[in-house]
């Protein structure tokens, strides 16, 4: 990969102020870091406009969520039209709180991501196995059932628009358990293989990120896998005295694997 993605989803956090003054900082932190690293951040929905206004650097913005059908009643929602016309650079579907709690389905996604394909914002599809599938030893098939559900039908032109969020479900939120580095490298090559077996050589070329109570001890053990392509960090990330050093270090990874090659 060319590219090694690191980005943070606020959820429901920060004000359209609060926001503007976090994103005119890691801007200024942007500037300086090696053009290998590519920040996103995604937002709530109300900081979306504000913030686009103000990119001036090469961080991209995504939405959290969106509709699969361009217009119609469904109170509440936001459609792919709207975020086109926002200018988002992508938009995540599928996080495990959007299963849990509003009862996103893969049928549900893969129509989601066929409209996200469809108006050219690229998906950042979020996959992950609940504890008990880990302790059942079915963590790899789970996986592979949302993988070629969520991705049935997308062409192979298509999937290298995409990207995939690996985050194990019992690894995220406020009680998350911090996953080895060993096991998310193995998660990760299953991810990888299975994106071959559906698209070819192209699956290659599809970036697979982790998340899941991501911090400045383990980040650099995560990057370290072959598949791990960038990582999908949460409450580390929205302050940005505890993002940075993460940044910092990540930077001196890229330039020691560029200088190893």
């Amino acid at each position: 990969m060319d590219k090694v993605y690191v980005g943070t989803n606020w959820k429901m956090h920060k004000t359209i102020e609060e926001g503007q003054v976090y994103f005119r900082e890691l801007q200024e932190i942007a500037k300086n870091k090696d053009l290998s690293m590519q920040l996103f951040i995604i937002p709530s929905y109300t900081s979306l406009i504000p913030l686009k206004r103000e990119i001036d650097s090469n961080i991209l913005l995504g939405a959290q969520n969106m509709h699969w059908e361009d217009e119609g009643a469904f109170t509440g929602e936001v459609s792919p039209t709207m975020l086109k016309e926002i200018g988002v650079d992508l938009v995540e579907l599928g996080h495990s709180e959007r299963r849990q709690f509003y009862n996103e389905n893969d049928q549900d996604l893969n129509k989601k991501i066929q409209a996200s394909l469809k108006h050219n914002i690229p998906p950042l599809v979020c996959i992950g196995e609940h504890i008990e599938q880990k302790e059942f030893g079915i963590s790899r098939e789970s996986l592979s059932i949302q993988l070629k559900v969520c991705l049935k039908g997308v062409s192979q032109e298509q999937v290298e628009d995409v990207m995939i969020a690996y985050e194990p479900v019992w690894a995220i939120g406020e009680g998350g358990v911090e996953a080895t580095s060993e096991y998310v490298h193995q998660m990760h090559n299953h991810i990888r293989n299975v994106l071959v077996e559906m698209f070819g050589h192209v699956g290659n070329n599809v970036p697979i990120l982790f998340g899941g109570s991501v911090n400045r001890k383990n980040a650099i053990d995560y990057l370290q896998g072959e598949n791990v392509n960038g990582l999908f960090i949460g409450r580390s990330a929205w302050d940005l005295q505890k993002f940075e050093p993460i940044l910092d270090d990540i930077e001196r990874f890229i330039q020691n694997s560029k200088v190893a090659k």
